[in-house]
Protein backbone atom coordinates (compact mmCIF):
# COMPACT_ATOMS: atom_id res chain seq x y z
CA UNK A 1 0.00 0.00 0.00
CA UNK A 2 1.09 3.46 -0.76
CA UNK A 3 1.15 6.24 2.30
CA UNK A 4 2.64 9.86 1.36
CA UNK A 5 2.63 11.78 4.45
CA UNK A 6 5.92 13.98 4.54
CA UNK A 7 6.94 17.42 6.18
CA UNK A 8 8.65 20.62 4.91
CA UNK A 9 11.84 20.55 5.46
CA UNK A 10 12.46 24.04 7.79
CA UNK A 11 10.41 23.96 10.91
CA UNK A 12 9.32 27.64 9.76
CA UNK A 13 7.12 26.44 7.22
CA UNK A 14 5.08 23.91 8.77
CA UNK A 15 4.16 26.55 11.53
CA UNK A 16 3.23 28.76 8.86
CA UNK A 17 1.04 26.53 7.13
CA UNK A 18 -0.44 24.78 9.99
CA UNK A 19 -1.51 28.12 11.14
CA UNK A 20 -2.91 29.45 7.63
CA UNK A 21 -5.14 26.32 7.66
CA UNK A 22 -6.20 25.81 10.76
CA UNK A 23 -7.85 28.81 11.44
CA UNK A 24 -9.30 29.27 15.01
CA UNK A 25 -11.88 31.57 16.62
CA UNK A 26 -10.56 34.71 18.22
CA UNK A 27 -8.71 33.53 21.97
CA UNK A 28 -8.17 29.89 20.66
CA UNK A 29 -5.00 28.88 21.10
CA UNK A 30 -2.38 28.25 17.88
CA UNK A 31 -0.25 25.11 17.90
CA UNK A 32 3.43 24.61 16.62
CA UNK A 33 3.93 21.38 14.77
CA UNK A 34 5.51 20.18 18.00
CA UNK A 35 2.54 20.76 19.78
CA UNK A 36 0.32 19.38 17.57
CA UNK A 37 2.43 16.03 17.51
CA UNK A 38 2.29 15.47 20.97
CA UNK A 39 -1.95 15.65 20.75
CA UNK A 40 -1.90 13.19 18.48
CA UNK A 41 -0.73 9.59 19.08
CA UNK A 42 -0.74 8.08 15.54
CA UNK A 43 1.22 9.84 12.95
CA UNK A 44 -1.25 8.88 10.20
CA UNK A 45 -4.28 10.48 12.32
CA UNK A 46 -2.19 14.00 12.86
CA UNK A 47 -4.03 16.32 10.51
CA UNK A 48 -0.99 18.67 9.81
CA UNK A 49 0.41 15.66 7.89
CA UNK A 50 -2.48 15.53 5.86
CA UNK A 51 -2.01 18.73 5.10
CA UNK A 52 1.25 19.30 4.36
CA UNK A 53 1.77 15.62 2.64
CA UNK A 54 0.40 17.44 -0.86
CA UNK A 55 3.52 18.60 -2.05
CA UNK A 56 5.00 15.44 -1.78
CA UNK A 57 2.57 13.37 -3.00
CA UNK A 58 2.56 15.88 -5.86
CA UNK A 59 6.21 15.29 -6.07
CA UNK A 60 5.79 11.02 -5.97
CA UNK A 61 3.34 10.29 -8.52
CA UNK A 62 4.60 13.32 -10.74
CA UNK A 63 8.25 11.86 -10.53
CA UNK A 64 9.62 14.23 -9.35
CA UNK A 65 11.88 11.92 -6.52
CA UNK A 66 14.80 14.76 -5.75
CA UNK A 67 11.76 16.58 -3.94
CA UNK A 68 10.07 13.76 -2.86
CA UNK A 69 13.39 12.70 -1.47
CA UNK A 70 14.16 16.09 0.23
CA UNK A 71 10.40 16.38 2.12
CA UNK A 72 10.82 12.63 3.27
CA UNK A 73 14.08 12.89 4.67
CA UNK A 74 12.61 16.46 6.51
CA UNK A 75 10.02 13.55 7.82
CA UNK A 76 12.97 11.44 8.70
CA UNK A 77 14.66 13.80 10.91
CA UNK A 78 11.34 14.67 12.92
CA UNK A 79 10.41 11.44 13.13
CA UNK A 80 13.33 9.53 13.91
CA UNK A 81 12.13 6.44 15.47
CA UNK A 82 9.27 6.32 12.90
CA UNK A 83 9.04 3.77 10.47
CA UNK A 84 6.87 6.07 7.82
CA UNK A 85 9.92 7.55 6.50
CA UNK A 86 11.58 4.24 5.60
CA UNK A 87 8.59 3.16 4.14
CA UNK A 88 8.40 6.20 2.40
CA UNK A 89 11.90 5.82 1.04
CA UNK A 90 11.00 2.28 -0.28
CA UNK A 91 8.14 3.70 -2.06
CA UNK A 92 10.18 5.61 -4.31
CA UNK A 93 11.84 3.03 -5.31
CA UNK A 94 9.01 1.19 -6.01
CA UNK A 95 7.73 4.01 -8.27
CA UNK A 96 11.35 3.98 -9.59
CA UNK A 97 10.20 0.39 -11.03
CA UNK A 98 7.25 0.55 -12.16
CA UNK A 99 7.28 1.71 -15.30
CA UNK A 100 9.64 -1.42 -16.23
CA UNK A 101 8.88 -4.02 -13.49
CA UNK A 102 11.96 -5.98 -15.20
CA UNK A 103 14.47 -3.37 -13.67
CA UNK A 104 15.79 -4.84 -11.06
CA UNK A 105 18.57 -2.29 -10.07
CA UNK A 106 16.40 -0.42 -7.42
CA UNK A 107 15.73 -3.45 -5.42
CA UNK A 108 18.23 -3.96 -3.23
CA UNK A 109 17.50 -0.50 -2.13
CA UNK A 110 14.07 -0.62 -1.59
CA UNK A 111 14.18 -3.94 0.26
CA UNK A 112 16.68 -2.37 2.65
CA UNK A 113 14.32 0.36 3.42
CA UNK A 114 11.21 -1.85 4.21
CA UNK A 115 13.25 -3.83 6.42
CA UNK A 116 14.37 -0.53 8.38
CA UNK A 117 10.49 0.33 7.97
CA UNK A 118 9.75 -3.32 10.12
CA UNK A 119 12.46 -3.15 12.64
CA UNK A 120 10.97 0.59 13.61
CA UNK A 121 7.53 -0.84 13.52
CA UNK A 122 8.34 -3.69 15.33
CA UNK A 123 10.40 -1.73 18.06
CA UNK A 124 7.28 0.59 18.45
CA UNK A 125 4.82 -2.18 18.23
CA UNK A 126 6.32 -3.87 21.58
CA UNK A 127 6.35 -0.21 23.40
CA UNK A 128 3.52 1.50 22.54
CA UNK A 129 0.35 1.19 24.49
CA UNK A 130 -1.63 1.81 20.97
CA UNK A 131 -0.12 -0.65 18.44
CA UNK A 132 -2.57 0.22 15.45
CA UNK A 133 -0.07 2.14 13.72
CA UNK A 134 2.80 0.18 14.00
CA UNK A 135 0.99 -2.86 12.65
CA UNK A 136 -0.22 -0.74 10.32
CA UNK A 137 3.19 -0.25 8.87
CA UNK A 138 4.22 -3.78 9.18
CA UNK A 139 1.22 -4.75 7.46
CA UNK A 140 2.21 -2.53 4.71
CA UNK A 141 5.79 -3.28 4.70
CA UNK A 142 5.85 -6.91 4.92
CA UNK A 143 2.87 -6.68 1.84
CA UNK A 144 5.30 -5.00 -0.16
CA UNK A 145 8.40 -7.30 0.02
CA UNK A 146 6.08 -9.69 -1.06
CA UNK A 147 5.27 -7.79 -3.97
CA UNK A 148 8.78 -7.56 -4.84
CA UNK A 149 9.54 -11.00 -4.58
CA UNK A 150 6.67 -12.23 -6.35
CA UNK A 151 7.34 -9.84 -9.21
CA UNK A 152 11.13 -11.98 -9.49
CA UNK A 153 9.29 -14.88 -9.12
CA UNK A 154 10.91 -15.38 -5.76
CA UNK A 155 7.75 -17.84 -4.55
CA UNK A 156 9.12 -18.80 -1.36
CA UNK A 157 10.13 -15.15 -0.08
CA UNK A 158 6.67 -13.76 -1.38
CA UNK A 159 4.51 -16.25 0.72
CA UNK A 160 6.52 -15.79 3.84
CA UNK A 161 6.40 -11.92 3.09
CA UNK A 162 2.71 -12.45 2.41
CA UNK A 163 1.38 -14.41 5.75
CA UNK A 164 3.31 -12.18 8.13
CA UNK A 165 0.90 -8.77 6.12
CA UNK A 166 -1.97 -10.76 6.91
CA UNK A 167 -0.73 -11.63 10.48
CA UNK A 168 -0.54 -8.02 11.22
CA UNK A 169 -3.32 -6.46 8.96
CA UNK A 170 -5.71 -9.00 11.28
CA UNK A 171 -4.60 -7.30 14.32
CA UNK A 172 -5.38 -4.03 13.29
CA UNK A 173 -8.35 -4.20 11.60
CA UNK A 174 -11.54 -3.46 12.92
CA UNK A 175 -10.34 -0.53 15.09
CA UNK A 176 -11.82 1.81 13.56
CA UNK A 177 -9.24 4.76 13.29
CA UNK A 178 -7.53 3.74 10.31
CA UNK A 179 -10.77 1.92 8.76
CA UNK A 180 -10.47 3.23 4.91
CA UNK A 181 -6.73 2.73 4.90
CA UNK A 182 -7.09 -0.80 5.92
CA UNK A 183 -9.92 -1.25 3.69
CA UNK A 184 -7.06 -0.86 0.72
CA UNK A 185 -4.80 -4.25 1.83
CA UNK A 186 -8.04 -6.00 2.27
CA UNK A 187 -9.49 -5.30 -0.90
CA UNK A 188 -6.24 -5.74 -3.10
CA UNK A 189 -6.00 -9.61 -1.28
CA UNK A 190 -9.98 -10.35 -1.83
CA UNK A 191 -9.34 -9.72 -5.53
CA UNK A 192 -5.92 -11.23 -6.47
CA UNK A 193 -6.59 -14.29 -4.51
CA UNK A 194 -8.91 -15.31 -6.44
CA UNK A 195 -7.43 -14.38 -9.23
CA UNK A 196 -4.08 -16.04 -8.92
CA UNK A 197 -5.01 -19.76 -8.92
CA UNK A 198 -7.04 -19.47 -12.50
CA UNK A 199 -4.03 -17.55 -14.07
CA UNK A 200 -1.11 -18.82 -12.65
CA UNK A 201 -2.54 -22.53 -11.89
CA UNK A 202 1.11 -23.99 -10.38
CA UNK A 203 0.65 -21.69 -7.72
CA UNK A 204 -2.50 -23.04 -6.12
CA UNK A 205 -0.26 -25.13 -3.55
CA UNK A 206 1.29 -22.24 -2.28
CA UNK A 207 -2.50 -20.28 -1.78
CA UNK A 208 -3.82 -23.35 0.03
CA UNK A 209 -1.96 -21.73 2.90
CA UNK A 210 -4.13 -18.05 2.30
CA UNK A 211 -7.77 -17.65 3.06
CA UNK A 212 -9.86 -17.34 0.14
CA UNK A 213 -10.39 -14.16 -2.06
CA UNK A 214 -13.25 -12.83 -3.64
CA UNK A 215 -12.67 -10.72 -6.60
CA UNK A 216 -16.26 -8.53 -6.68
CA UNK A 217 -15.57 -7.70 -3.38
CA UNK A 218 -12.48 -6.91 -3.30
CA UNK A 219 -13.24 -4.48 -6.54
CA UNK A 220 -16.05 -2.98 -4.12
CA UNK A 221 -13.44 -2.61 -1.21
CA UNK A 222 -11.02 -0.60 -3.40
CA UNK A 223 -13.62 1.35 -4.63
CA UNK A 224 -14.31 2.62 -1.41
CA UNK A 225 -10.81 3.10 -0.72
CA UNK A 226 -10.17 5.31 -4.14
CA UNK A 227 -13.03 7.38 -2.33
CA UNK A 228 -13.00 7.74 1.30
CA UNK A 229 -8.79 7.17 2.45
CA UNK A 230 -6.11 9.37 2.41
CA UNK A 231 -2.73 7.83 2.29
CA UNK A 232 -3.93 4.65 0.29
CA UNK A 233 -6.68 5.90 -1.81
CA UNK A 234 -4.03 6.93 -5.07
CA UNK A 235 -2.58 3.04 -4.38
CA UNK A 236 -6.39 2.08 -4.71
CA UNK A 237 -6.77 3.34 -8.16
CA UNK A 238 -3.51 2.19 -9.11
CA UNK A 239 -4.54 -1.11 -8.52
CA UNK A 240 -8.17 -0.99 -9.95
CA UNK A 241 -6.93 0.41 -13.28
CA UNK A 242 -5.36 -2.93 -13.64
CA UNK A 243 -8.22 -4.86 -12.14
CA UNK A 244 -10.89 -2.85 -14.50
CA UNK A 245 -8.52 -3.77 -17.79
CA UNK A 246 -8.62 -7.60 -16.26
CA UNK A 247 -12.44 -7.56 -15.82
CA UNK A 248 -12.97 -6.03 -19.09
CA UNK A 249 -14.46 -2.95 -17.76
CA UNK A 250 -12.39 -0.93 -20.55
CA UNK A 251 -15.01 2.60 -19.64
CA UNK A 252 -14.23 2.59 -16.07
CA UNK A 253 -10.86 2.00 -17.02
CA UNK A 254 -10.48 4.67 -19.15
CA UNK A 255 -12.45 6.91 -17.04
CA UNK A 256 -9.99 6.55 -14.19
CA UNK A 257 -6.99 6.45 -16.42
CA UNK A 258 -8.07 9.55 -17.91
CA UNK A 259 -8.65 11.12 -14.17
CA UNK A 260 -5.28 10.14 -12.90
CA UNK A 261 -2.91 11.19 -15.88
CA UNK A 262 -4.62 14.73 -15.71
CA UNK A 263 -3.51 14.66 -12.07
CA UNK A 264 -0.24 13.40 -12.49
CA UNK A 265 0.86 14.24 -16.00
CA UNK A 266 4.16 13.60 -15.51
CA UNK A 267 3.75 9.67 -13.68
CA UNK A 268 4.22 7.34 -17.06
CA UNK A 269 2.37 4.42 -15.87
CA UNK A 270 -0.80 6.40 -15.64
CA UNK A 271 -0.16 7.98 -18.97
CA UNK A 272 0.54 4.71 -20.73
CA UNK A 273 -2.74 3.19 -19.12
CA UNK A 274 -4.62 5.94 -20.43
CA UNK A 275 -3.43 5.65 -23.55
CA UNK A 276 -4.07 2.04 -23.70
CA UNK A 277 -7.41 2.26 -22.54
CA UNK A 278 -8.43 4.74 -24.84
CA UNK A 279 -6.85 2.31 -27.63
CA UNK A 280 -8.94 0.05 -26.08
CA UNK A 281 -11.86 2.15 -25.92
CA UNK A 282 -11.86 3.13 -29.71
CA UNK A 283 -11.42 6.89 -28.18
CA UNK A 284 -9.04 7.38 -31.10
CA UNK A 285 -8.14 11.07 -30.21
CA UNK A 286 -7.49 10.61 -26.74
CA UNK A 287 -5.27 7.73 -27.79
CA UNK A 288 -3.35 9.90 -30.27
CA UNK A 289 -2.52 12.54 -28.18
CA UNK A 290 -1.55 10.28 -25.53
CA UNK A 291 1.05 8.59 -27.09
CA UNK A 292 2.50 11.68 -29.12
CA UNK A 293 2.83 13.19 -25.77
CA UNK A 294 4.40 9.89 -24.06
CA UNK A 295 7.21 9.46 -27.33
CA UNK A 296 7.66 13.46 -26.59
CA UNK A 297 8.55 13.00 -22.85
CA UNK A 298 10.47 9.94 -24.32
CA UNK A 299 12.67 12.07 -26.35
CA UNK A 300 12.97 14.81 -23.82
CA UNK A 301 14.27 12.40 -21.50
CA UNK A 302 11.72 12.63 -18.67
CA UNK A 303 12.28 10.27 -15.32
CA UNK A 304 10.23 7.20 -16.05
CA UNK A 305 9.74 7.13 -19.74
CA UNK A 306 11.11 4.58 -21.66
CA UNK A 307 10.81 1.69 -23.73
CA UNK A 308 8.06 0.17 -22.33
CA UNK A 309 5.93 3.43 -22.28
CA UNK A 310 7.47 4.34 -26.01
CA UNK A 311 6.25 0.59 -27.56
CA UNK A 312 2.63 0.73 -26.34
CA UNK A 313 2.46 4.54 -27.91
CA UNK A 314 4.49 4.06 -30.69
CA UNK A 315 2.26 1.10 -32.02
CA UNK A 316 -0.86 3.13 -31.22
CA UNK A 317 0.25 5.73 -33.68
CA UNK A 318 1.10 3.16 -36.37
CA UNK A 319 -1.98 1.09 -35.71
CA UNK A 320 -3.98 4.45 -36.64
CA UNK A 321 -1.79 5.70 -39.41
CA UNK A 322 -2.48 2.32 -40.73
CA UNK A 323 -6.11 1.93 -40.27
CA UNK A 324 -7.61 5.21 -40.28
CA UNK A 325 -6.00 7.46 -41.89
CA UNK A 326 -4.05 5.45 -44.71
CA UNK A 327 -0.69 7.40 -44.01
CA UNK A 328 1.34 4.23 -44.42
CA UNK A 329 4.61 5.98 -44.64
CA UNK A 330 3.67 7.19 -40.84
CA UNK A 331 2.80 3.79 -40.21
CA UNK A 332 6.06 1.93 -41.16
CA UNK A 333 7.75 4.80 -38.88
CA UNK A 334 5.94 4.13 -36.38
CA UNK A 335 5.59 0.19 -36.55
CA UNK A 336 9.64 0.08 -36.86
CA UNK A 337 9.95 2.70 -33.22
CA UNK A 338 7.35 -0.02 -31.99
CA UNK A 339 10.05 -2.57 -32.92
CA UNK A 340 13.14 -0.71 -31.75
CA UNK A 341 11.61 0.00 -28.19
CA UNK A 342 10.99 -3.45 -28.12
CA UNK A 343 14.04 -4.68 -28.43
CA UNK A 344 15.44 -1.92 -25.96
CA UNK A 345 13.21 -3.37 -23.42
CA UNK A 346 14.11 -7.24 -24.52
CA UNK A 347 10.66 -8.06 -24.99
CA UNK A 348 10.59 -9.31 -28.83
CA UNK A 349 8.11 -12.01 -27.57
CA UNK A 350 5.04 -9.48 -26.83
CA UNK A 351 1.75 -8.68 -28.88
CA UNK A 352 3.37 -4.97 -29.73
CA UNK A 353 6.35 -6.02 -31.56
CA UNK A 354 4.84 -9.25 -33.23
CA UNK A 355 1.59 -7.05 -34.37
CA UNK A 356 4.22 -4.60 -35.50
CA UNK A 357 5.85 -6.98 -37.97
CA UNK A 358 2.71 -7.75 -39.14
CA UNK A 359 1.95 -4.39 -39.91
CA UNK A 360 4.69 -3.68 -41.97
CA UNK A 361 4.36 -7.09 -44.02
CA UNK A 362 1.13 -5.65 -44.37
CA UNK A 363 2.24 -2.12 -45.77
CA UNK A 364 5.06 -4.17 -47.65
CA UNK A 365 2.11 -6.07 -49.30
CA UNK A 366 0.58 -3.01 -50.73
CA UNK A 367 4.00 -1.26 -51.91
CA UNK A 368 4.09 -4.01 -54.02
CA UNK A 369 7.17 -5.63 -52.36
CA UNK A 370 6.22 -9.41 -51.82
CA UNK A 371 9.71 -11.27 -50.49
CA UNK A 372 9.83 -7.72 -47.96
CA UNK A 373 6.43 -8.86 -46.98
CA UNK A 374 7.42 -12.57 -46.54
CA UNK A 375 10.48 -11.77 -44.62
CA UNK A 376 8.42 -9.83 -42.69
CA UNK A 377 5.35 -12.59 -41.13
CA UNK A 378 8.27 -15.36 -41.62
CA UNK A 379 9.80 -12.79 -38.68
CA UNK A 380 6.14 -12.74 -37.14
CA UNK A 381 5.77 -16.44 -36.99
CA UNK A 382 9.28 -17.14 -35.65
CA UNK A 383 8.20 -15.20 -31.94
CA UNK A 384 4.28 -15.93 -32.13
CA UNK A 385 2.78 -18.66 -29.77
CA UNK A 386 2.17 -21.13 -32.33
CA UNK A 387 -1.47 -21.29 -31.06
CA UNK A 388 -1.98 -17.78 -31.17
CA UNK A 389 -4.09 -15.88 -33.96
CA UNK A 390 -0.97 -13.61 -34.59
CA UNK A 391 0.88 -16.71 -35.78
CA UNK A 392 -2.21 -18.13 -38.12
CA UNK A 393 -2.45 -14.32 -39.77
CA UNK A 394 1.10 -14.31 -40.43
CA UNK A 395 0.69 -18.01 -42.09
CA UNK A 396 -1.66 -17.19 -43.64
CA UNK A 397 -0.13 -14.14 -45.17
CA UNK A 398 2.84 -16.01 -46.41
CA UNK A 399 1.03 -18.87 -47.77
CA UNK A 400 -1.45 -16.65 -50.35
CA UNK A 401 1.83 -14.53 -50.88
CA UNK A 402 3.51 -17.83 -52.17
CA UNK A 403 0.82 -19.15 -53.60
CA UNK A 404 0.50 -15.32 -55.80
CA UNK A 405 4.44 -15.97 -56.86
CA UNK A 406 3.94 -19.74 -58.22
CA UNK A 407 0.95 -18.01 -60.26
CA UNK A 408 2.35 -15.39 -61.39
CA UNK A 409 5.57 -17.66 -62.86
CA UNK A 410 2.83 -19.87 -64.43
CA UNK A 411 1.51 -16.74 -66.19
CA UNK A 412 5.03 -16.13 -67.78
Amino acid sequence: MRIIAMWRKTAILPLLITSALYAVPAGAQLYSSAELDKNYEMVLKNPSVEIESTEAINSLYNFRFHDADREIRWLKFRFPRHPMPHFLLALAEWWKIVPNTDVTIYDDQMLMHLDSAISLAKNLHADHKNKIEPAFFLAASYAFKGRLHAERKQWAKATFAGKNALKYLEECKGKGELSPELLFGDGVYNYYAQWIPKEYPALKPILAFFPKGNKALGIKQLEQVATHAFYTRTEARYFLLQMYSMENQYEKAFDLARYMNKTYPDNPYFERYYCRTAYVSGKFPEAIAAAESILQKIALGKAGYEGVSGRNAAYVLAYYNYHHFKNFSAAKTYYHKAIDFSKQTGDTKAGYYISSLIGLGKIAQQEQNPEEAIAYFKEAMDVAAKKSSQYAEAREAVDNLKKERRNRRKNK
